[in-house]
This record gives C-alpha cells, sequence and structure tokens, in this order.
C-alpha cells in the first residue's frame, strides 16, 4: 500500500502499486492533463513510472523549470522524428537539452537549406497534433547496438557501444521512431505546444575536429505559444545588439584568422576599455588594493604545484625553452602567491590584498569562440585577498558591497546570487571545505541575500560565490566571482606570523567583479545596444559646423572642450547639417553641438542629443557642467538630456 507524500506535507494512500498520472488524476482531472512528469524522491520519472513503495512526488508541469526541461528535451526527439520522416537517410546522433532550447545533431548528405528547415517544422508541428503516446522500453545494451545497426543507425549503435555492457539501456518510441534516452519524456507528442527552429550549424562528430562534420538543428521550445513569442521578440531584440555587428557598425574592434580567439582594438573601442580599466583602478585603489603586474610565461612546475596543470593542462598554450617547459599564464592566482612571498608577513599585514589587471590565454575550441565574448586572450580585474580564518566573513561581506556600487555605476541593479559547494575532483580537507562553504553562505545571509545553491559546482580548490547581471532584455549574465581557498596557498609555500609568534597559512580568497575585460565590454554594447553611456562613450560630443565660416570658432570650441577633459571631435565638412547630425546620431554620439552664424555671435552651441532631444543654446561653460554632471551619475541614469 504505496503512502505518497506530497511537497505540501499531504500524504495519500493506495491500495495497490499504481503510475504517476494516476496519482495526478487522483488529485484532480486538471493537474493529471497537465502532468509532463514527477519528481520521486528529488528524482525526475515519466508519468507512466510505477509506484511500488512510499516516496516523496512532486508532479511537474509547463508551469515547471524542470517541466520545461522535459517539454524541450521531447522536442529534440520530435525533430529527429519529423527529420528521419522526411529524410529517412539522415542518420540521427545526439540532440540535447541547452539553455532556452535543443539541439539535434544529423548526418546528412548535404546541408540542409532553410526551406527545409521549414518543412520540418511543419512536420514536426504535425506529430505533435497527432498526439502520439511516448512509450519507454528497457533493453540490453548488446541488444540496443543490434537495433540500431539494423536500422542503419551507425552512430547511435557507437555511442551505445561505448556503454558498459552490463547496463541497461532506456529507449523511448513515439510512433515508428524510437531513440536511446534516459528521460523522462512528455506523456505524449501533444504535450509539446510551442517551438521553433532557430538555425543549422556544422558540428564535429562527437565534438572532435578530426571526425566527420555533422548538421546541428538548433530550436527552442517553450510551455505556450505567449511564452514563445515573448522569447522570439527577445531573439530579434538580442539580433539588433549583437556586438559583433555593432563591434564593426562603431569601428569599436575586429577580429581575424590570423589570431583567433585575439581582439584587435580600434582606438575607439580601447578608449571604451580603458575608461573601465581606469575607473576599476581607482575603485580598487580606495578599497585598499594593491595593483601589481606578474610575468605571462612561467615555468610549468608552478603550475603542477598549484594543482592548474592537473585540471587545467589541456586548455594552456605551452612551449619549451632551453629545455624547460613554460605556459603562458591561463590564470593568475599562483603568480599572486609568489608576490605574497616575497618577505616574511605578519597578522598585522593582513588582510593583504594584490589586484592585477592580468593578460591570460586559454586554449579554448575554436567552435566555442564568439566575438569578444569567449576569447582565447583576455585580461581579467583579477585580485586576491590573503587574510586569517576569523577574516573571511568580513571580506566577502565587504566585497559584495564593493560589488553592487561597481555594478550599479554600469547601469546594473538586479544581481543574482549562487552559491557554487564541493565538486566531487577537489583538493583540501572536508573540514576546509565545510569552513569555507559556511562563511561564504553567512556572509550572503547577513546582507540578507536571495540565493541560490549550486551542488559540486565550485572550483577545484574551493566553494565560490558567483554574481550574475540580468540586462535590459532579460538575459543573465555570470561575471563576478569570490572564492575561498585553503589549500592553494599551502601548496605554494605562503606563510604569516601570528599573534603567537607561531607560522600560519593565510586563507586566499580568489575574487574579480567584472571577468574578463573583453566580454564585459561585449556585455556593454549589447546592453546599451552601443549608445555607451556618456563617460564611457568613445566621444562625448561632436561640433558640426553648417558653413564653412563657422570653422574657425568651431575649432575653439573644440580645443576648449578638450583642455577640460572631455573626449569631443569636430566634423567640418561639407556636408549638409542634416546629414551630418543624422551620421553621428547614428555612430551614438551622446551630445551633438551645432554651431551657425547666430551661435558665432553669441559665443554659445546648440545642443542635441543622440535620442534627439534639443536641449537649445548653452555657453560653453554651461555646457561644460551639463556635461560633468552626465558623466558622474555614470551608468545609474541613462541620459536623456
Amino acid at each position: 500500500m504505496p503512502i505518497i507524500t506530497l511537497p505540501d506535507g499531504s500524504t495519500r494512500s493506495f491500495e495497490q502499486a499504481l503510475t504517476i498520472h494516476d496519482v495526478a488524476a487522483d488529485i484532480g482531472p486538471g493537474l493529471a492533463k497537465a502532468a509532463l512528469a514527477g519528481k520521486v524522491n528529488d528524482e525526475l520519472r515519466d508519468t507512466s513510472w510505477l509506484i511500488e513503495a512510499d516516496i516523496n512526488l512532486a508532479i511537474i508541469t509547463a508551469r515547471d523549470d524542470e517541466g520545461l526541461e522535459v517539454i524541450r528535451h521531447s522536442c529534440a526527439h520530435l525533430l529527429a522524428q519529423a527529420v528521419k520522416a522526411l529524410f529517412p537517410e539522415a542518420q540521427v546522433t545526439i540532440g540535447p537539452v541547452i539553455d532556452d532550447g535543443f539541439y539535434y545533431d544529423f548526418a546528412f548528405g548535404r546541408p540542409f537549406t532553410l526551406e527545409d528547415l521549414s518543412a520540418i517544422e511543419d512536420k514536426m508541428a504535425e506529430l505533435a497534433g497527432a498526439d502520439t503516446p511516448v512509450a519507454r522500453q528497457v533493453m540490453a545494451r548488446d541488444d540496443a547496438v543490434t537495433y540500431f545497426k539494423n536500422i542503419g543507425e551507425a552512430y547511435k549503435a557507437e555511442i551505445i557501444e561505448s556503454i558498459p555492457s552490463d547496463e541497461a539501456l532506456s529507449l523511448y518510441s513515439q510512433g515508428d521512431f524510437t531513440d536511446l534516452c534516459r528521460g523522462p519524456h512528455v506523456p505524449s507528442t501533444g504535450s509539446i505546444k510551442a517551438f521553433k527552429l532557430t538555425k543549422v550549424a556544422g558540428a564535429y562528430w562527437r565534438g572532435d575536429a578530426n571526425n566527420e562534420m555533422l548538421q546541428r538543428i538548433y530550436g527552442t521550445a517553450w510551455a505556450n505559444k505567449k511564452e514563445l513569442k515573448a522569447y522570439l521578440n527577445r531573439l530579434e531584440e538580442a539580433e539588433k545588439r549583437d556586438h559583433r555587428k555593432l563591434g564593426k557598425k562603431l569601428d569599436l574592434f575586429h577580429l581575424q584568422e590570423e589570431a583567433p580567439g585575439m581582439v584587435f582594438w580600434h582606438p575607439r573601442g580601447w578608449t571604451v576599455y580603458s575608461q573601465i580599466e581606469e575607473y576599476m583602478r581607482v575603485r580598487q585603489r580606495r578599497a585598499g588594493y594593491q595593483e601589481i603586474k606578474t610575468p605571462q610565461l612561467v615555468d610549468f612546475s608552478l603550475w603542477e604545484r598549484s594543482g592548474h596543470a592537473d585540471k587545467f593542462g589541456d586548455d594552456m598554450f605551452t612551449l619549451n625553452i632551453d629545455n624547460r617547459d613554460f605556459a603562458i599564464k591561463p590564470m593568475n592566482c599562483p603568480c599572486h602567491v609568489q608576490v605574497f612571498n616575497q618577505g616574511l608577513k605578519s597578522y598585522r599585514d593582513l588582510p593583504f590584498r594584490l589586484a592585477e589587471f592580468g593578460s591570460c590565454h586559454r586554449n579554448e575550441p575554436s567552435g566555442s569562440l564568439h566575438g569578444i565574448m569567449r576569447v582565447r586572450g583576455f585580461t581579467q580585474d583579477d585580485a586576491h585577498i590573503f587574510c586569517t580564518e576569523a577574516q573571511i566573513q568580513d571580506e566577502v561581506a565587504t566585497f559584495i558591497a564593493f560589488l553592487h556600487e561597481i555594478y550599479a555605476d554600469f547601469g546594473f541593479d538586479e544581481v543574482i546570487y549562487r552559491l557554487s559547494t564541493r565538486p566531487e575532483k577537489r583538493v583540501g580537507t572536508d573540514e576546509e571545505w565545510d569552513k569555507a562553504e559556511k562563511a561564504l553562505a553567512e556572509a550572503l545571509d547577513a546582507g540578507e541575500l536571495p540565493w541560490q545553491l549550486l551542488p559540486g559546482e565550485g572550483a577545484f580548490y574551493g566553494p565560490k560565490i558567483e554574481f550574475s547581471l540580468k540586462d535590459c532584455i532579460g538575459r543573465v549574465w555570470q561575471l563576478g566571482t569570490i572564492q575561498v581557498d585553503f589549500s592553494m596557498p599551502g601548496r605554494l609555500g605562503a606563510q604569516y606570523v601570528a599573534e603567537d609568534g607561531s607560522r600560519q597559512v593565510p586563507v586566499m580568497l580568489h575574487r574579480a567583479v567584472l571577468g574578463s575585460f573583453e566580454r564585459f565590454v561585449g556585455i556593454l554594447i549589447e546592453q546599451y545596444e552601443g549608445a555607451f553611456p556618456t563617460w564611457l562613450a568613445p566621444e562625448q560630443a561632436v561640433v558640426l559646423n553648417i558653413t564653412d565660416k563657422q570653422a574657425d570658432y568651431c575649432a575653439d570650441v573644440v580645443e576648449s572642450l578638450k583642455k577640460q577633459g572631455f573626449r569631443v571631435l569636430s566634423d567640418l565638412r561639407n556636408e549638409k547639417i542634416g546629414f551630418k547630425i543624422r551620421e553621428h546620431t547614428i555612430q551614438k554620439m551622446p551630445y551633438l553641438l551645432v554651431i551657425g552664424d547666430r551661435e558665432v555671435e553669441s559665443e554659445t552651441v546648440a545642443v542635441r542629443t543622440r535620442e534627439g532631444k534639443d536641449l537649445g543654446s548653452m555657453t560653453i561653460e554651461s555646457f561644460a557642467g551639463h556635461l560633468v554632471e552626465d558623466i558622474e551619475r555614470r551608468g545609474r541614469v541613462i541620459s536623456d538630456a
């Protein structure tokens, strides 16, 4: 007689074994219709799963995050079924869930076209409308290999052959289509109500560039058509804000094949980058950090001692010089310990804060590179705090307040907090991990900050708090981190003299606010659609003449504003003023100063904003004051003046 405990603590007893769907039906017909899966003792199961013992059960619907994942996983199977129906010679490979959707890789003799995608999507709609039941079966590994070979699915058979021979596998069938999958899946194809195929791309079999190229079809799926429409609108908005397109249009940077994953910064883009760096330099100095610079090339033995070689060795660029192995640094932390180690420190010196705009390189897979968001060469606003165990919580709380101020200056007010705890492969003792995780959780709780737990997602040397931002179109970007490390300082010989005269190993806090500068600039480009706040804009104002007669006065205005530290240029081309205004508006210039005969006579400038607002005539001094106020607001209030 199974007893089912529901999320609200209530229980239901049944005379005999029954399925999750039966439990949902017992609660109510509406829930039975909406049920997509069940969470049985924290494990997701199909609604057809048979309950034979007492369990904790939550019925999963499309309103739940897990339900949306089930829909997307099932939609990947629906995609594969549609492709097989239209192109029987295509072979299926893998089709996982990804952020906001899914994809499936196919081996096919020719590239899929946009017309093919449209036909596939129509077929998916037809199959979903048929409301075909989805059934699970268990099959021995060798039998599954034979099955897929017999139906001509060589890739699927190869996947199964890599699974241990004593493992039983689950297969899911809907109509005449069967696929290997752990599940769970929706009860029937009719549960998939809102989806869209988005693009097709190339992908190597099993992610290996030495293997054959497959075709990857991407799609998205949502609980209903309203949510799908909202997502497609966000995609359209994101396309307009694509930092790669705006970077070219606004002449900020470029990338080229001769330096894959490395950024060529143009003068306008480097101005933005430099403003961010100088801002962070000032903020960190005020917060008690000392700025340092460490080598790019370091003997490989240091990375072995720190533990990075074991964890990140494949991602490091290495070379041999004079029969010594070196690595171009992929991160800064071991080098910062070397600076700490120079000269014996006392407990009075702690906390000891070191910061570096550290240039790092990692051998990211070529397929993962994405504009300046994912690169191989990047700079981090990296810092490390050496402190005592008793100082951890105060330092973390101080850092969180510091981080909030900085994010607000860049125009981000909504921060998401996640605490990542010990991974399976790690260094350090369980006692050290207990103390580190407790300190981070208490710092978040002390600040009354809502946070999510990410079990097993910590770094190999310590737990971390991840700070993510939500942008203006709802996308979430993970940026800052603070990590507690009891291990690396000891591995690299760091010590300080404690109050009792003994030698102790300091705790090391790894922290970053912006993360990669390159990625952060890309995020800012997309957040502001290239219209940077005035304090960050490559140029803050442009002076435009109406005729050649105003050229000398224009030069005087530019010179005066430049002497006051503003980034100003002039456009004295023999073009109509309307043309020049439109052109500089397109270039996202914050202020346009128009000068005609009247302005020359009155020694003023006619001020317009890039939004098209006419601020009227101002003296140079008045405009300079207005500009100072706008710059001082930073990104906290986007100027509509």
